[in-house]
């Protein structure tokens, strides 16, 4: 930050209530308790996202105060409930007997709003795309090690600073939604504040909260589920895990082992790795395009998707930064949403998580000496390959994988697709944010590709990176467009 002085560090929280939903019947879900699926399970944390404001024009004379906006977004918070009510609910451990797995209670115990102000200034901030600790305070965080029971799955936080503008900081509990699911109900949110949908926002439809096809081993068993994709003939190599399988065995053999010797399949845990940089690079509209002209030049170009050709990119810069042995398997994965390919649909309103991993890998030195649109065509085969049946057995091997930790792995390279989802556009009466960060993921090595709210066509690329590879990577990302 610009500022020194102590004060500007602080933030001062001046109110905290709990919001429950409206215009529901008392307890009209208490009994209710919604069966998360084994993607639900994976990451049961909250996920924060901060929109910063900067000050608007007075309306009628007057410049917008802290509690009108609070009194706003609680009404609107309150509305979105209403139809969003698990948000309001709390996890829950599954019945006898028991397996440690969670499920969603809808109590309507509600979500957690609070009113803070900071003497600082956005200004003082600096480049709002790159993280700042400042960044941490403008969130609400549960005590740490509450009962998960105990713990609202909705925190809201908003933040006036002494320039007038505003910053809004959102938690929500990756065990309740996923991106797009979560993009969703803040645009609901956001709009039953304002009273209006803002432009350019999703049109809203009516969520579906029931996990339905996804539940594992709850109506559907693991047996039954690998029959159903056997059917399909496609029970041969499951790419995902797999190849995540094959990296577990290489740092094994290379005595790349986390202390005590334990290995995780089901999260990113960072502990014992080295500590990760994040930083954003600015992908204009201009260099995507030079990549794509890249791809779609020579006897085999290809079109593609700015997804598609960045991803490419991006894994051959990292592999070549992280300066891998020729010899070493490297892997790409990234997050397919794959509503839109089980069979039938899930519907256009479901709430839960419904992305799954895909993945490409090859040796280091195969990966060096392939040219984009190489790399770029196995990342479209791979975004294919995602179908029912790899859906059903992806759910049946989370729900079999054992509880252990992954060992420092950086031959694996993880990216996630946000540029369907444009937060800057969301609208909570402060029209649209100049820039939306998310904090520091448990999965900080993972890119996060993100719309621009600067320039059309523009992508945001968040990344974490071990500082001695900084400097490597930034040359060749940048340079080589």
């Amino acid at each position: 930050m610009a500022a020194n002085r102590v004060d500007y560090h602080e933030v001062f929280t001046t109110k905290t209530i709990t919001v429950c939903p409206r215009d529901r019947p008392p307890h009209a879900h208490e009994a209710k308790v919604i069966h998360l699926s084994n993607l639900d399970r994976k990451c049961p944390a909250l996920m924060y996202l901060v929109f910063f404001y900067r000050s608007t024009p007075p309306l009628h004379g007057r410049q917008l105060s802290s509690a009108s906006l609070f009194s706003s977004l609680k009404r609107g918070l309150e509305e979105a409930m209403s139809d969003w009510y698990p948000a309001a609910g709390r996890l829950c451990l599954a019945p006898p007997p028991p397996t440690g797995k969670i499920n969603l209670a809808c109590t309507n115990s509600g979500a957690l709003l609070v009113e803070a102000a900071t003497r600082a200034t956005i200004s003082d901030l600096g480049d709002l795309a790159q993280h700042n600790d400042f960044y941490e305070r403008l969130v609400c965080k549960p005590p740490s090690g509450a009962c998960f029971a105990d713990t609202p799955l909705v925190v809201g936080q908003v933040t006036k600073f002494a320039c007038g503008g505003y910053s809004i900081g959102v938690g929500t509990n990756h065990a309740l939604f996923d991106g797009a699911a979560n993009y969703s109900f803040l645009s609901a949110w956001a709009s039953k504040t304002v009273g209006r949908a803002a432009e350019g926002q999703v049109e809203l439809v009516e969520p579906v909260h029931e996990r339905g096809r996804l539940l594992v081993c709850h109506g559907q068993s693991q047996v039954s589920l690998s029959k159903a994709a056997d059917r399909e003939g496609e029970m041969g190599g499951f790419m995902a895990l797999d190849h995540l399988h094959q990296l577990i065995k290489q740092a094994v053999s290379a005595n790349c082992i986390v202390p005590g010797g334990q290995l995780k399949l089901s999260e990113m845990d960072s502990t014992g790795h080295e500590h990760l940089v994040l930083r954003t690079f600015s992908v204009s509209a201009s260099m995507v395009s030079r990549l794509k002209n890249k791809a779609a030049s020579g006897s085999g170009g290809i079109s593609c998707s700015s997804f598609e050709v960045v991803a490419a990119h991006l894994w051959k810069v990292r592999t070549k930064a992280f300066n891998i042995a020729k010899h070493r398997m490297v892997c790409l994965q990234f997050a397919v949403d794959a509503r839109a390919r089980m069979r039938p649909p899930l519907p256009k309103g479901f709430t839960g998580n419904a992305y799954v991993l895909s993945s490409v890998a090859c040796t280091s030195a195969e990966l060096e000496e392939a040219s984009l649109a190489t790399v770029v065509g196995k990342i479209k085969a791979a975004k294919q390959a995602v179908t029912d049946s790899y859906v059903m057995k992806y759910l049946a091997a989370l729900n079999a994988a054992p509880q252990v930790a992954l060992p420092p792995l950086p031959e694996l390279t993880m990216v996630s697709d946000w540029t369907k989802t444009p937060y800057h556009s969301i609208d909570f009466g402060l029209g649209k944010a100049v820039f939306v960060t998310p904090l520091a993921t448990p999965f900080p090595q993972v890119a996060y590709f993100m719309q621009s709210p600067s320039e059309a066509g523009r992508m945001d690329v968040r990344i974490g990176l071990p500082h001695m590879h900084l400097q490597a990577f930034t040359r060749y990302f940048l340079s080589a467009m």
